[in-house]
């Protein structure tokens, strides 16, 4: 019997947030909000930042327009230690995946990150995410 997928998560792990301009999002997070840049990295063409305050962190990227309306936030993001695992259990639950298969981006962290997404019931983009 399939489990909630917090059997398969760890914790929060961040929101994801498209930019208008990179350079000035990650100016105003950190220098008027303080929070930390805790990464800079390059997605193919474009370049994605992690913004960390406390235990809240922001993913914001170029090259996705902004919506510029409130509910811009593009995903939630879940720590999981055990990608497969989660994403069996995923389907067992009969979410709705947005994702046919588990996708990569070995540029983020040291490692790499492998994740899907599936969507909520009011269109909402849900990423389990393991960082390698």
């Amino acid at each position: 019997m399939a489990e909630p997928m917090t059997a398969f998560t760890t914790d929060f792990q961040h929101s994801g947030m498209p930019a208008k301009d990179l350079d000035e999002t990650i100016e105003f997070y950190t220098q008027k909000l303080g929070f930390e840049l805790a990464g800079l990295f390059h997605n193919g063409e474009n370049r994605c930042a992690f913004l960390r305050y406390g235990h809240l962190t922001i993913e914001t990227w170029e090259g996705d327009p902004a919506p510029m309306v409130t509910g811009a936030i593009n995903h939630w993001a879940l720590d999981t230690p055990d990608i497969e695992a989660a994403f069996e259990n995923a389907k067992a639950l009969g979410l709705e995946l947005k994702d046919e298969s588990i996708q990569s981006i070995p540029s983020f962290w040291d490692k790499g990150i492998r994740y899907f997404n599936i969507y909520g019931p009011n269109a909402e983009t849900i990423e389990f995410c393991q960082i390698i």
